[in-house]
């Protein structure tokens, strides 16, 4: 991809060409044209990064209620969840634009950040509970006899020994959102709100062609953000997840 990115487009057409390597697609890309890949770009972080955040304090909460409260229906919730997980996104999609037009969200963050944050529920859910199911109830305990609430075990006692699981859980749910397409395609009309993998599927060129090159470029500027920030973090991500397999 990296090396078509920096062909002309005749190349991928002619299996004889030689290999021209030039910048072209990136500066057509990144310029002021009718691409407006740094306004997807933008839509797509602030997306997903809002999404993200939402589903990592919803799933905190509903993790550490799942592992330390006795509550009735607490072994068929993440069952459910595992249901839920699995259920074809197409089918709702009719009744999520009815919903969304009728809030007059159509073509704005609000319209992808709730579906956003509901499909990426059970697994950060799933992973929260897997991770807290691994520290000690003593510690709980002792915060109970010193007088703390639920509340604030939580948040002063558990969330901070469980922060390489939260933190694994909040870029996994970055990295969810950041790729989704079908409600992106629907949910959005034009540049102002659309994500950056429906912006590179709808890229035609002035006359309808196929800028193969600048559709290759676009990819690798949309892929850029999520290699940086999986390889700034590997490490935290790894050692969350793996804490949340290992039984200790």
């Amino acid at each position: 991809m990296l090396l078509f990115s920096l062909g002309r487009n005749p190349d991928f057409l002619l299996a004889t060409s030689s290999w021209h390597p030039t910048p072209d697609n990136y500066r057509d890309v990144l310029g002021a044209g009718s691409f407006h890949i740094l306004a997807y770009l933008r839509n797509s972080v602030i997306v997903s990064a809002a999404s993200a955040v939402l589903v990592t304090i919803i799933a905190g909460f509903s993790g550490y209620a799942l592992t330390r409260l006795k509550f009735p229906g607490r072994r068929v919730i993440p069952v459910a969840l595992l249901a839920i997980s699995m259920f074809p996104q197409i089918s709702i999609v009719g009744y999520l634009y009815k919903l969304m037009t009728s809030m007059n969200w159509i073509n704005t963050y609000q319209a992808l950040i709730f579906p956003y944050t509901a499909i990426a529920l059970p697994l950060a859910i799933w992973l929260m509970m897997s991770y807290l199911s691994q520290i000690p109830r003593d510690l709980d305990n002792a915060a109970l006899i010193d007088g703390a609430t639920r509340l604030q075990i939580l948040r002063r006692v558990i969330i901070p020994v469980a922060a390489p699981g939260v933190f694994s859980t909040l870029i996994i749910a970055f990295i969810l959102c950041f790729n989704e397409f079908m409600f992106a395609l629907i949910l959005t009309v034009d540049f102002s709100a659309r994500t950056i993998p429906v912006g590179i599927a709808l890229f035609t060129g002035l006359h309808g062609q196929i800028p193969y090159g600048q559709i290759m470029a676009a990819a690798v500027v949309a892929i850029a953000p999520v290699i940086v920030l999986t390889a700034l973090f590997q490490r935290r991500i790894i050692q969350g997840l793996a804490g949340g397999a290992i039984k200790g």
